[in-house]
């Protein structure tokens, strides 16, 4: 199993959405601007990364993640 660790900004507030049924399960999903450790000609660059969380997580992450936070 690999780890990966990614340090952004936040480009939006999480999108939060619950499953239907009797055990409903939180999904939350949301983008993180990681910037380029290596750029070329001196100028900024980022990656846009798509995240998802379920259950826990995603309840964590619609009460604390909010726009612009790292």
């Amino acid at each position: 199993m690999n780890k990966v660790i990614l340090m952004g900004r936040l480009t939006r507030k999480p999108d939060v959405r619950y499953t239907q049924g009797e055990n409903s399960t939180c999904i939350a999903r949301y983008t993180l601007a990681v910037n380029r450790r290596f750029r070329r000609e001196g100028k900024k660059e980022a990656d846009f990364i798509s995240c998802v969380a379920f259950g826990r997580q995603g309840e964590i992450a619609e009460k604390y993640l909010m726009q612009g936070t790292k």
